[in-house]
């Protein structure tokens, strides 16, 4: 077994991991279920009271006119764009260089839709007003990821949004929101989601990042443009005989967890805070901005790793279960605060970083 494996099998066995809402198994659907009557309909191609109540629910959280529910976050933001580009009759959009659907997606918006994007800024900031303004190619539509994931999870200020907001409007493009993570930006803004969501077209949230349901999506706008998304819904699969499961453990885990966003985000900053006093150790961005940040090592994986198992078996805290080790010899992690961080007693979450630090500087020299 490599290093790599022992560092995730050691991270499983930690009795307090750092990041997450807990263990991703089927204990996660049973409690969502534990207090569901048996005689409730299911949902039946997208129809349906359980699945039309939620849709409701969400699109009025928000503020928006209407939503659909999907499987996959990836087929309702290529589905958007591709709304959006029918409307112009133009098939271009414009996104970050790091945006999931030019990273993670296998070029589906190119080969399923014929759609090219404009890259917009350099990969290693976020997109400004300047790089919307000085785009020399029409489009059809601007993607804005909120939190930017790739780059540590930046956000631009929110005067820079209704800036980008208003030119877009001013010049016919439309403008899409990739909220995977809307709701743990919230706190940082200090806005609604409403607010937020009114500077914007169209609006895509995650239901399994920090709200820690199984799956599923919502794209909301207005009734006419989710009208279109369940014609696209439908071409591509999404419309499953039934999605109950996903829909329960979404409104179950929403409300469980959307009013916690504030505590994820002071935790993170708390932690970050940690990182940051440790030798060769900062953190992306070094204030987080929402409940998640990444973390940057200054040191090799081979020389990392080792001192990692160590803090997991001298502390029982698991700090992260994988690395990842660029050219330079310079090791990454992401970490996103859920429900887990706050069962960490203090005195044994400082202990382990101070073990860190110590282990840090020791390696660093040998």
């Amino acid at each position: 077994m490599n290093n790599q494996n022992v560092l995730l099998e050691k991270f499983k066995q930690a009795k307090y991991p750092i990041g997450g809402n807990g263990k991703r198994n089927i204990q996660t659907l049973k409690d969502a279920f534990s207090n569901v009557a048996g005689d409730i309909e299911s949902d039946v191609y997208g129809k349906g009271m359980l699945i039309e109540k939620f849709q409701e629910k969400i699109a009025d959280y928000l503020g928006m006119e209407s939503s659909v529910f999907f499987p996959s976050g990836t087929m309702a933001q290529q589905i958007a764009l591709r709304i959006w580009c029918d409307e112009k009759q133009l098939n271009k959009v414009a996104y970050h260089p790091l945006c999931h659907l030019e990273i993670h997606e296998e070029d589906g918006l190119k080969e399923l839709h014929h759609i090219q994007p404009v890259l917009l800024a350099d990969q290693t900031r976020l997109i400004e007003l300047e790089d919307v303004m000085g785009m020399e190619e029409e489009i059809a539509c601007l993607l804005l990821e909120l939190p930017q994931r790739e780059i540590g999870g930046q956000l631009p200020e929110y005067e820079t949004l209704e800036k980008i907001a208003a030119y877009c409007r001013d010049k016919g493009i439309m403008l899409h929101l990739d909220g995977a993570r809307l709701f743990e930006i919230l706190p940082y803004y200090q806005k609604t989601a409403a607010e937020v969501c009114s500077l914007f077209d169209s609006v895509y949230v995650s239901f399994y990042k920090g709200i820690g349901g199984i799956a599923g999506a919502i794209l909301a706008g207005t009734k006419e443009f989710t009208e279109k998304s369940k014609v696209w819904k439908r071409r591509h699969g999404g419309d499953l005989i039934s999605l109950y499961p996903y829909i329960i453990s979404a409104d179950y885990y929403f409300d469980k967890r959307v009013d916690k966003m504030d505590e994820y985000y002071q935790q993170a900053k708390e932690l970050a805070v940690l990182f940051n006093q440790c030798s060769h150790v900062s953190t992306l961005p070094e204030v987080p901005v929402s409940n998640m940040f990444h973390v940057h090592i200054h040191m090799t994986k081979n020389k990392l790793e080792p001192l990692l198992l160590e803090v997991y078996d001298e502390t029982g805290i698991g700090i992260t279960s994988y690395l990842n080790e660029s050219e330079k010899g310079i090791c990454s992690f992401e970490l996103s605060i859920g429900d887990q961080y706050a069962a960490i007693p203090k005195e044994l979450l400082s202990s382990a970083f101070e073990k860190l630090d110590q282990k840090l500087k020791g390696k660093a020299y040998s």
